[in-house]
């Protein structure tokens, strides 16, 4: 996680590494966009890895709906800890394998859109002052911000590139 100076930088970041991965994803010929790879990982396509995100916003979005109103969220998700994130991550590939390429770059766009909004309804002190909701106990809003959006859309970065590597190693050798 990298530290931050300022709300603005935090959201620019944000968006400069969520259009890297839709600018990976373009530099595909749409024809090859929906083509399933052989990687030695679960999310072997690009919607594989939009749906990931989307997920993880949506999960995101309910620990800060029910921690903002005083619950205690279920993180990471009901019926699973972090100790058992492989299988919620399996969990989560399973559920949107009938999802298309284009209903997943819709869905993980205006996910990104709402995760956005969230933080910009905050100040730069609120986002960073570690115990300032008893939700996030010793930490802040912005490792849960960070590690649900420009963290991981570092690692989707990484997963898109290897994915386009593989399309573009096959259209070489076919």
């Amino acid at each position: 996680m990298t530290t931050i100076h300022s709300k603005e930088h935090f959201l620019a970041e944000i968006q400069e590494s969520f259009e890297q991965i839709f600018t990976i994803i373009d530099s595909v010929p749409t024809r090859k966009r929906k083509l399933t790879v052989e990687i030695e990982s679960r999310d072997r396509n690009f919607r594989d890895v939009l749906m990931h995100l989307y997920e993880w916003h949506a999960m995101l979005e309910r620990w800060y709906k029910e921690g903002m109103s005083g619950d205690t969220p279920s993180m990471p998700a009901p019926g699973y800890q972090w100790r058992t994130l492989q299988k919620l991550n399996y969990q989560i590939w399973i559920n949107y394998q009938d999802v298309t390429l284009t209903q997943a770059m819709k869905r993980v766009k205006l996910s990104h859109q709402r995760i956005v909004k969230l933080i910009e309804m905050h100040t730069y002190d609120e986002i960073m002052t570690k115990k300032m909701y008893k939700w996030t106990k010793t930490s802040n809003l912005y490792s849960y911000f960070a590690a649900n959006t420009v963290d991981h859309y570092n690692w989707a970065i990484q997963k898109c590139t290897a994915i386009e590597k593989k399309i573009i190693e096959s259209d070489v050798e076919g």
